[in-house]
């Protein structure tokens, strides 16, 4: 009642941080450090090793199919799939529950036990009062010209190129997670400035395509790579495993405000229903909504029951409530799109627009990233409904933040500390914070 003045959103958001905070309050995560520093100190059981390669002479010569080399019949290669790097290259990581311990056993435990005792101390929601969430597009250009980079704010996470990149939406530290192409999982806590800041986890086998921190529980990092849908608990020290199949997984985005149900696409093009709250590990349905690939889904802001599913040259807005194993038809289609698109969402605050990347470099933008670079991926700034941010082939390295009408509104670059190409970044919910990743498994903070 005391905040009249508050548009409807801004009420319905202060009500969600007001539930959430008593939420918290009454779990008491910090009890639980206690159990992270055994688990920090504890030294696994059993390492799965890396495999020997073969010598080359050692192999003998296998014909192998038009289908295994990804080839149709009539000679033309066939879509991309992601990586799946062999066991030769990565080690493998078996199912089920994982303790959260680092990848670098030989590092100090009490620098491990440090950063994940402040996730889970960050993750303690407070009450904020939210006085104004949406700025003039002038304030707006304002702070994007405040922001910078300096060498202080870069730091290879993870070892090989990210994928996927979340940021915790704590407003006193700015803590990250970066996924890579090897299954990797990176944790930077970025005002540590020491050099043991990061620490490096390996819960999955393949490409981390997709991750996002709990909006009801920023305890909990959800993770998503071709075999498995994880979910990493630092009040336990362990990643959960949510979800397994057979098929290919590509993305995810949660269905409701408890993020206790999901929708997961497949990169044969299937979608499925996930329910965190079931026993095992096999999703409520299998729906096939027509497309060859899925390589992203979005769920709306407000109406939640609409997802947008993204592949191929496909933009489609589903129902969640009418899906069947079959026969599944799209409330709206967006059309226009002549190549590969790489990724379709909702804007933050309404869902009234739709951002897309796609390979016919429309905005007069040049998205061609080739097969080196992770691809692009334009993502909407949580805090202003018409703007996004996407990566850039151009010279200087940059950033760059479009307006909904194509108008170029802003250029992060830095000549002497960005000289990559940051293929997937993530904008901080609440504060002007900007974070790119690049192929080398670094992170660049604005």
């Amino acid at each position: 009642d005391g905040y009249s003045q508050l548009s409807a959103y801004e009420r319905k958001r202060l009500k969600n941080i007001t539930e959430n905070a008593k939420f918290f309050a009454a779990l008491k995560l910090h009890e639980s450090a206690a159990r992270l520093h055994q688990i920090a100190t504890k030294r696994p059981s059993h390492v799965t090793k890396r495999a020997k390669p073969k010598k080359a002479e050692d192999e003998t010569v296998r014909r192998r199919s038009m289908r295994l080399q990804r080839v149709e019949p009539s000679g033309i290669p066939m879509p991309e799939m992601p990586a799946q790097p062999g066991a030769e290259e990565y080690p493998q990581v078996p199912a089920g529950p994982l303790p959260m311990v680092p990848e670098d056993q030989m590092g100090d435990s009490k620098l491990t036990e440090d950063l994940l005792t402040t996730w889970m101390r960050i993750s303690e929601v407070l009450l904020v009062i939210i006085t104004n969430v949406l700025m003039m597009l002038s304030r707006y250009q304002d702070s994007l010209n405040s922001m910078v980079l300096s060498e202080d704010n870069i730091k290879k996470v993870v070892k090989y190129r990210v994928s996927s990149v979340a940021i915790h939406p704590s407003e006193s530290i700015i803590f990250v997670a970066a996924g890579d192409k090897s299954g990797q999982i990176g944790l930077w806590n970025v005002n540590s400035k020491s050099e043991e800041g990061a620490h490096v986890f390996i819960p999955h086998n393949y490409l981390v395509s997709c991750m996002h921190f709990s909006p009801f529980n920023p305890a909990h990092l959800l993770s998503l790579s071709n075999e498995t849908l994880r979910c990493g608990d630092v009040t336990r020290a362990v990643f959960d495993e949510i979800c397994r199949s057979e098929e290919s997984l590509s993305s995810f985005d949660f269905l409701e405000d408890n993020a206790s149900t999901a929708i997961v696409g497949h990169w044969d093009g299937d979608v499925a229903v996930v329910d965190r709250r079931t026993p095992g590990t096999s999703s409520e349905l299998s729906a096939d909504i027509g497309f060859k690939r899925t390589r992203t889904v979005h769920v709306h802001p407000v109406n939640k029951q609409y997802f947008i599913a993204a592949g191929s040259v496909d933009v489609c807005i589903y129902d969640v409530r009418y899906l069947k194993s079959n026969g599944n038809k799209p409330v709206s289609s967006l059309k226009g799109h002549t190549k590969s698109v790489a990724s379709a969402y909702f804007s933050p605050v309404t869902g009234n627009r739709v951002v897309t990347v796609c390979a016919d470099d429309k905005l007069r933008h040049n998205n061609n990233t080739g097969r080196w670079l992770t691809r692009f991926r334009a993502i909407w700034d949580p805090k202003q409904e018409d703007c996004f941010v996407v990566g850039s082939m151009a010279r200087p390295r940059q950033i760059e933040v479009f307006q909904d009408t194509g108008k170029l509104l802003h250029s992060f670059y830095n000549l002497d500390c960005l000289g990559s190409v940051c293929s997937i970044n993530v904008v901080h919910p609440s504060k002007n914070i900007l974070v790119g990743g690049n192929s080398s498994g670094r992170l660049h903070v604005f």
